[in-house]
């Protein structure tokens, strides 16, 4: 993996912090997530579309609570991954769909077995309150180095594997996945459409 893509799956693991875990600051957004990443990859172009198309797949799905959206920036970040290494941006964009799918079902059984730990940590910071901080810090971190892990090894395996298929798809399913990348705003749209309308009373 270049330097680039190494200083892009850092990136990703920090805003994906701001998804639930910290900050909150919307820069997990995919609008504003796509073009940052661009910033690294050098195509700002790529990263503004591909940005927006998660926004818009994504927009009617919010982390409150309990709830474990398919993340913007997982998805982003591998789409303009793949697309640095050669693949082309619609089969980047469908891996990297995949990829915020596979994310999100991998933290979600992290989070239960870190559920188990709850009581151990309240009896430490019970006996020792000034050690809350630490507690936080190291979990901040403990969650950026397996955010970190996880999205560099989806983004290695899934180019390597991009990078050996690509030469052999046909030309019809190239044009099918051009038109289903294309596709994917007015799917998002489409997804609002019931956000909008006006209640009957």
């Amino acid at each position: 993996m270049s330097l680039e893509l190494l200083l892009l799956c850092l990136l990703a693991a920090v805003l994906e912090l701001d998804t639930t875990y910290a900050f909150q600051l919307t820069l997990s957004r995919g609008i504003i997530a796509g073009p940052i990443f661009s910033l690294l990859t050098g195509d700002y172009a790529a990263g503004l579309q591909v940005g927006l198309f998660t926004e818009l797949l994504f927009a009617d799905i919010n982390p409150l609570g309990a709830i474990l959206p398919p993340s913007a920036v997982v998805c982003c970040a591998i789409a303009l991954s793949l697309h640095a290494l050669g693949i082309e941006l619609c089969y980047a964009f469908i891996v990297a769909v995949l990829g915020a799918l596979f994310f999100v079902q991998a933290e979600r059984h992290i989070r239960k077995q870190r559920v188990r730990l709850l009581v151990s940590w309240e009896k430490r910071i019970q006996q020792n309150p000034d050690s809350i901080f630490r507690f936080l810090f190291l979990e901040l971190g403990a969650c950026f180095l397996i955010n970190f892990v996880i999205i560099s090894l989806f983004v290695g395996v899934s180019g390597a594997f991009m990078r050996w298929l690509q030469p052999f798809i046909p030309v019809k399913a190239f044009y099918a996945c051009q038109f289903s990348f294309m596709a994917v705003p007015w799917i998002g749209l489409a997804s609002l459409i019931p956000e909008f309308r006006l209640k009957k009373r």
